[in-house]
Parts: structure tokens; C-alpha cells; sequence
């Protein structure tokens, strides 16, 4: 059931949904999650059901204000603070070590956990509702079946776990990857995942130089080796490599049957091959990221069998999308 998260009673509607231990799909600016207390281990437990997810794989909190996100923190470490005032709400999600006894399935079953204020306008009309009735934090995955294509519209909520799952539609998601996450719980910064939020700006808040994951970090949200995958096997290539592999296809090389084949490209070749579909990526990485699940969804829909995908160029601002696309084409 998918409800105009611009409708007061609709959100507040939810938000009660919230409270009783349900599940809700909410939008953010990043995409949309699939919403329980996370107060509520029982409610929480839904979440990992309906996704398919390994109950100590760790969900994000999300939180309608700092005061409610210092409720799951044992402490609130400098950098988490640098951080966290200069860029909430919005797409960041900070791990710092967690208030014992607080969201224990919520986190995975670990000492740390990872907190977010959304700046989605729906997200936190739905946030502060659901705070003035004792949920203190609502944790929320992306709303898909685990590993899959994360949702980016409420269609595609709807889509992927069934109508009859309370949804609030709050438009297209304007970021379109999941947030960054950023590891506070060891003196030194360590990005986790990288989002729209570029490795440089986030550095340059935090006031040193961003860590690489390691083996020590926390087990955090969206960094399996694969992820984000479509049902189609995507593979991600050099641009030369695949203006080859194109143009082997366009001279007639390929004696087999016609390749069901999807590809998502910068720069269209000249010898295009026939049959296949096209579409035009973004120069822009931010606009690559706000559109990157939707044409993968998009792709899928069109029943190839193979998504061929120019790799994107290797600068920081292009780490967020070449991070899914380098996941989904491990899957």
C-alpha cells in the first residue's frame, strides 16, 4: 500500500505502524529502507525476514535528531562530532560504540552501530512522529531483497517485497547510492562505504586523511564483495575493452544465437551492435549516482541476459558508483 508521504495523516499513519512493531518502506535521499523500531528486536527480526538478510549482518538506525541519536551511542567520539554537525541530515552514517543493551539485533549483535539523520523532508516528518511516540530510532535497509538492486522509487518498494507493505512515497531519491559510512570507533577515521559524499569532503571535516577498510573494522551495512547485483550478469569493463567487444559483435563475429545484451556507456560507439540496448551514463558522478539502481532496474526489464558496463573513471569523486558497480558485478 503506497501512501503520499506528503499527507500528514499518511505519515502519521506510519508512524503508529512504527510503534506497533511494523514495517514501513520510507524514503530517503539516498534510496528507500525498509523501516522498524529499532528498539524492538521482534520488529527488527521482520526486517531481516522479508529481505532474506543474515540476521548479524547490521542494520543502520536512522534518527530524527542528535539527542535521539546519543540514546544508542555509549559515547560520541571527536571525529563522529566533527562530522556529524557539519554534515546531518544528510547521506552519512557514523559508527561509534553502542550504549549496552540498546538495539542489540539492530547492530548485528556488535558493540558498535551506525547512526543517521536522513534529510529526506519525508523521512523526517516520519522520524519525528514516530519519536514523539517512543521510537527513539527506526532501523532501515534499503527495501529490496538482500543484495539486489537497492529501490530508488517507491514502485520499486512495491516491486520487490509486495503491495502489501506500508509505503511512503516521497518521489524519485535525489542521491540514488546508499549513504556514506564512516567507522569513529578506533581514533582514526575509516571510510566503510563511500556515497555521494566525496572521500575529500569528508576528509577535510574530519581533519585527517580517511582510512581504507580493514580486517579489523565492524561488519557495516552494503559492504559484501557482492551486492546491489541485477538478475542479469553485469560486467564492468575498460571503455577500450568494451569499444572491442562491441565492435567484434557489430562485424557479425558472434555465429550463436542473438545476444540478449544491455549496455550502460558514456560514449556510444559508432558500430553499435545490433540488438543490443543502450543507455547513456551520466559524466557527471553525481548524476551517474542519481540514476544508477533505475537503469540497472530499467535493464533488467528488458530480459538480457547481459549487462555490459564502461568502468567509471578512477577519481574520488566517482568512488561511490564505481563501489556498487564493482559489487554488483562480483555477485
Amino acid at each position: 500500500m503506497v501512501l503520499d508521504g506528503l499527507d500528514a495523516q499518511a505519515v502519521a499513519q506510519a508512524a503508529q505502524a512504527l510503534a506497533a512493531g511494523e514495517l514501513v518502506g520510507i524514503p530517503t535521499e539516498t534510496v528507500y529502507g525498509l523501516g522498524a523500531r529499532a528498539d524492538d528486536d521482534a520488529a527488527v527480526a521482520k526486517i531481516f525476514a522479508a529481505k532474506g538478510r543474515p540476521a548479524d549482518h547490521p542494520l543502520i538506525v536512522h534518527v530524527a535528531s542528535h539527542d535521539d541519536a546519543q540514546h544508542f551511542a555509549a559515547e560520541w567520539p571527536p571525529i563522529a562530532k566533527r562530522l556529524t554537525e557539519a554534515l546531518w541530515p544528510g547521506p552519512l552514517t557514523v559508527i561509534v560504540p553502542r550504549r549496552a543493551g540498546v538495539a542489540t539485533a539492530a547492530a548485528g549483535g556488535q558493540s558498535s552501530i551506525g547512526l543517521r539523520w536522513p534529510g529526506h523532508p519525508v523521512a523526517q516528518s516520519l522520524l519525528r512522529a514516530a519519536s514523539a511516540l517512543g521510537v527513539r530510532g527506526v532501523a532501515a535497509p534499503s527495501a529490496n531483497r538482500f543484495g539486489r538492486i537497492s529501490p530508488t522509487q517507491a514502485r520499486h518498494v512495491v516491486e520487490e517485497l509486495g503491495d502489501g507493505l506500508l509505503v511512503l512515497d516521497g518521489g524519485p531519491c535525489d542521491g540514488g547510492i546508499e549513504s556514506s559510512i564512516v567507522d569513529c570507533t578506533r581514533g582514526h577515521p575509516v571510510l566503510l562505504r563511500p556515497g555521494v559524499l566525496t572521500r575529500l569532503r569528508l576528509e577535510a571535516l574530519a581533519g585527517e586523511a580517511l582510512r581504507d577498510r580493514d580486517e579489523a573494522a565492524p561488519r557495516a551495512s552494503g559492504t559484501l564483495e557482492a551486492h546491489y547485483a541485477p538478475r542479469a550478469k553485469l560486467r564492468l569493463m575498460p571503455a577500450e575493452m568494451l569499444r572491442t567487444a562491441l565492435q567484434v559483435l557489430a562485424e557479425g563475429s558472434a555465429k550463436a544465437s542473438p545476444l540478449k545484451l544491455a549496455v550502460y556507456c558514456r560514449t556510444v560507439p559508432r558500430r553499435a551492435a545490433p540488438g543490443a540496448v543502450y543507455r547513456p551514463m551520466p559524466a557527471e558522478p553525481v548524476a551517474a549516482a542519481h540514476e544508477l539502481f533505475s537503469v540497472l532496474r530499467e535493464l533488467d526489464d528488458q530480459d538480457v541476459h547481459l549487462i555490459w558496463v564502461e568502468e567509471p573513471p578512477a577519481t574520488p569523486e566517482w568512488e561511490g558508483v564505481r563501489d556498487r558497480l564493482q559489487r554488483a558485478a562480483a555477485a
